[in-house]
């Protein structure tokens, strides 16, 4: 939103977009786990891709989670703490986190992938069909 309350009047319908943008700058977090974004450009009938990796050393499949909650792909990661061992110095501690990314209508999720140490999530969007029309003025 604008400072006077009133969105831009460039941007008609586009509201909730600046919602989201503001729900997105307070769910940042303390920038744990560190993560990559990079598109993937289109593969023989594959359209281009977005492919989000985390780093996430330490944590198993069953301690993330990942999921769409209102135009978000929140990932989620929960590490049990081992009471059984004993720490003579603790500099890997468990964690927990939360890392959401605001996603586009239409966007899907393809394939979430954890392999050393990394989670990779890609994400599609299916091409729109570009349509143009010629818009008559009536005669006034």
């Amino acid at each position: 939103m604008s400072r006077n309350g009133r969105s831009s009047p460039l941007l008609l319908g586009f509201e909730e977009i600046e919602r989201l943008i503001d729900r997105a700058s307070k769910t940042a977090g303390d920038g744990y786990p560190p993560y990559n974004i990079e598109r993937l450009p289109r593969n023989g009938l594959e359209p281009e891709r977005l492919r989000i990796t985390l780093a996430v050393a330490g944590f198993a499949r069953e301690d993330l989670e990942v999921s769409f909650e209102e135009n978000q792909l929140v990932i989620r990661g929960k590490q049990k703490d081992d009471v059984e061992r004993q720490y003579l110095h603790r500099g890997i501690a468990a964690r927990q986190f939360q890392r959401a990314f605001v996603v586009a209508d239409g966007i899907s999720v393809k394939v979430a992938e954890l392999k050393d140490g990394l989670l990779s999530i890609d994400l599609e969007q299916p091409q729109p069909e570009r349509v143009s029309r010629r818009i008559e003025i009536a005669k006034g």
